[in-house]
């Protein structure tokens, strides 16, 4: 029988069980022992000690003393049955319940109470054991479970590359490529099912990995003449779209080329580090090549790298912006100032829904600084779009001239675009990475550390541009024309100020469009140290220019001065008459200006000459700056044909203009902002030489816009003397 149903009893007045319970050895200390339990039985109970004390110390047969054991009452069977089937029931026993329980089993009320406690005790001891138990064995499965797990994932083997996926040996950008790597495998996959279909019916057959280039021809780019009078970087022969074996291999560079660009456009240091004088971010070539050891290879010697990342936020929404990259024309005038020709030759993959998502397209471009003492940039190019979730996208380019014969660019565009994230109130979140590699030594003149340093084509280049153009975009679709009203300024209406800002953006487009796609001859003329381009078109059918000969003459110079000091002063109109050799001196009047932007210098401005003056003629001024470029354009027009589309209702689209500007470069020895350092100005002027539509150029008429152009830039380096640098 357990300890528990075995209670310690003090003396309850029963000498025969106390006698019995006496031990045998000691015949003659029965009645001492028995009134020493009599004398102590209170002491005896509290303690459950029922051994009498050291009375026996005068026994007969002089033996030593010895202690006597514990008494207990062992309690029958059937008490133990019924205590336990009342503690069933009722655990916790009232004192009623006790006596009652006691008198039922002949107990005493204290021998029940001690009964149910040590029951409840004996109760919670089995289940804290039976509980730890339970517990420990888990302890032991999970132990087990979690090393079994350990060497698994220490023995498991990429199915990639065959190499060990330890996680703890794992960078996060590695981690990271290796789900994108088994997310594009899949894609892949599934593209590579479509094809062997497409093959099956075509009868071409298909190879998924082949190791040689085919003998393809090089791309027909169609450009005009590059500047300096060469024709281009590259050979311009005639080629039809990729072949079905070249295929395959554009599609998985593309893939590769995203997943870069991702690793690329959202991890920080060490990879990226602060770009020059505080610019865009500059990317850390050694943290490249560990983390992207494979691609498009190695660096080609004798190659200049330029990276760089920025971020902004754009007033467009991401598919407006992916349209937008999408689509070479949108592009290329997005990017006027950067992009001087694009094309897409072919398109490769694209979404049946017609939102650019999986697009796939062959294309090639000119990239330019504007300015004829800079040559060209042509590259040709692979551009995929895709989704990567709810309102984030991703365009990527990257070059695959290395994939074709007979072609020798100049230019070559490693994995490069941007990641668009849809923010609040339309606006976009772009992250843009740019990655080139370059061949254009000995090309720069006063441009070489602007060009040298990577700031012509860095990223914030083209991030400004495109904050700038959603900014004029946006001013253009919206009815609250932001005007500057005065005294001696008109007043226009809302469709008057809508036509003005739309014939300011005629101008811009029409002036960078001279500066790139003019034909014919180019003729190069030393003017006091700088060269001057001399080209022309021949304006036909064109309701927005005069017909005939057109002549546009540019030059680049520097002046020691920041670009904000030379912008300010161009655009204002009570400064013009300093350097305009049209205004024959005679001050000019702002009589209106509508604002384009978020900078108030951002505006369309209609100026005029004053009242005193019989001259029919005004001008309208495009200007715009941002951190990277400023830009003061304008284009004299006939006071009568601009009242009647300011004030009668016309079409500004058939104003008559040929534009005239600045393009003003920082120097690249002065921080971002245009405070600092020197600027770069490339003038160029558009004029009329020859009318009629079998007008031909003449000798006379290139002498005289080349003293122009060389009249007004003298002009302006005196207003600028070297001591204000």
């Amino acid at each position: 029988m357990s300890q528990s149903n075995m209670v310690p009893v003090a003396n309850n007045g029963d000498n025969n069980n106390d006698n019995e319970n006496n031990n045998n050895n000691n015949n003659n200390g029965g009645t001492d022992n028995t009134n020493a339990g009599n004398d102590s039985g209170d002491q005896d109970f509290d303690s459950g000690n029922t051994s009498s004390g050291n009375h026996g110390e005068g026994l007969g047969n002089n033996q030593a003393p010895r202690h006597k054991k514990k008494k207990y009452n062992r309690h029958t069977q059937l008490q133990i049955s019924e205590m336990e089937a009342f503690f069933r029931e009722c655990p916790h026993p009232d004192d009623k319940q006790r006596y009652d329980l006691s008198a039922q089993l002949g107990l005493d009320p204290v021998q029940i109470k001690f009964w149910f406690q040590n029951k409840r005790t004996q109760n919670k001891n089995q289940q804290e054991r039976f509980e730890n138990s339970e517990l420990r064995n888990l302890n032991n499965h999970l132990r087990s479970e979690n090393q079994r797990l350990r060497e698994a994932i220490h023995q498991a083997l990429c199915p990639k590359c065959g190499g060990q996926t330890a996680i703890g040996e794992m960078t996060f950008e590695e981690h990271h490529l290796r789900i994108l790597n088994a997310r594009l495998t899949e894609e892949i996959k599934q593209l590579s099912v479509t094809a062997e279909k497409i093959s099956r019916l075509t009868g071409i057959p298909v190879r998924s990995h082949p190791r040689v280039s085919p003998p393809n021809p090089p791309p027909n780019f169609e450009f005009g003449m590059g500047s300096k009078g060469n024709v281009g970087n590259h050979s311009r022969e005639t080629t039809g779209p990729a072949d079905a074996n070249t295929k395959p291999i554009i599609m998985e560079l593309a893939f590769g080329a995203m997943e870069e660009l991702l690793v690329m456009a959202q991890v920080a240091e060490p990879l990226w580090m602060g770009g020059f004088n505080g610019t865009s971010l500059a990317l850390n070539l050694d943290e490249y090549e560990k983390t992207f050891r494979t691609g498009l290879g190695p660096r080609l010697g004798g190659f200049r790298t330029e990276a760089s990342r920025e971020t902004a936020l754009v007033a467009m929404c991401p598919t407006g912006i992916v349209e937008m990259l999408m689509q070479e024309n949108l592009w290329s005038t997005m990017f006027a100032g950067i992009v001087g020709r694009a094309r897409t030759h072919e398109q490769i993959m694209a979404d049946a829904a017609g939102n650019f998502n999986g697009n796939l397209q062959i294309m090639s471009a000119e990239y330019q600084v504007l300015s004829p003492l800079v040559t060209t940039r042509e590259s040709y190019f692979v551009r995929y779009c895709k989704q990567q979730g709810e309102g984030l996208w991703a365009v990527v380019d990257i070059s695959i001239d290395h994939l074709l014969p007979n072609i020798n660019l100049k230019c070559r565009r490693r994995p490069s675009g941007c990641l668009i994230q849809e923010m609040h109130s339309g606006y976009s979140k772009v992250t843009w990475v740019e990655h080139v590699e370059v061949d254009d030594a000995g090309s720069y003149s006063i441009f070489e550390k602007l060009i040298c340093t990577g700031q012509a084509f860095a990223a914030n280049r083209w991030v400004g541009t495109l904050v700038r153009q959603c900014e004029r975009i946006s001013s253009i679709l919206s009815t609250d024309f932001q005007s500057v009203d005065s005294g001696d300024h008109i007043t226009l209406t809302n469709h008057g100020k809508m036509s003005m800002l739309k014939i300011a953006e005629r101008i811009a487009r029409t002036f960078f469009a001279g500066m790139t796609n003019a034909t014919g001859s180019t003729i190069f003329s030393g003017v006091e140290g700088e060269d001057i381009r001399v080209m022309t078109m021949k304006s036909v059918n064109d309701p927005g220019k005069p017909p005939g000969v057109i002549i546009c003459a540019a030059t680049s110079f520097w002046l020691p001065a920041p670009p904000n000091t030379v912008f300010d002063f161009l655009r204002e109109a009570t400064h013009r008459h300093n350097w305009d050799v049209l205004c024959n001196g005679e001050m000019m009047h702002k009589i209106a200006e509508i604002t384009n932007g978020i900078d108030k210098r951002n505006c369309a401005s209609l100026l005029r000459h004053g009242h005193t003056s019989k001259s029919k003629m005004m001008i309208v001024q495009e200007t715009s700056t941002d951190p990277t470029a400023s830009f003061v354009l304008y284009a004299p027009v006939d006071m009568t044909s601009m009242d009647i589309t300011l004030h009668g209702g016309g079409d500004p689209d058939f104003v008559v203009i040929l534009p005239s500007g600045f393009a003003i470069f920082p120097d690249g020895t002065g921080k971002p902002g245009g405070k600092e350092g020197g600027s770069l100005l490339t003038i160029s002027f558009q004029m009329l030489v020859e009318s009629g539509p079998e007008a031909r150029l003449s000798v006379s008429s290139v002498a005289t816009t080349e003293n122009l152009i060389r009249t007004t830039v003298r002009r302006i380096k005196d207003l600028f003397p070297c001591q204000t640098a």
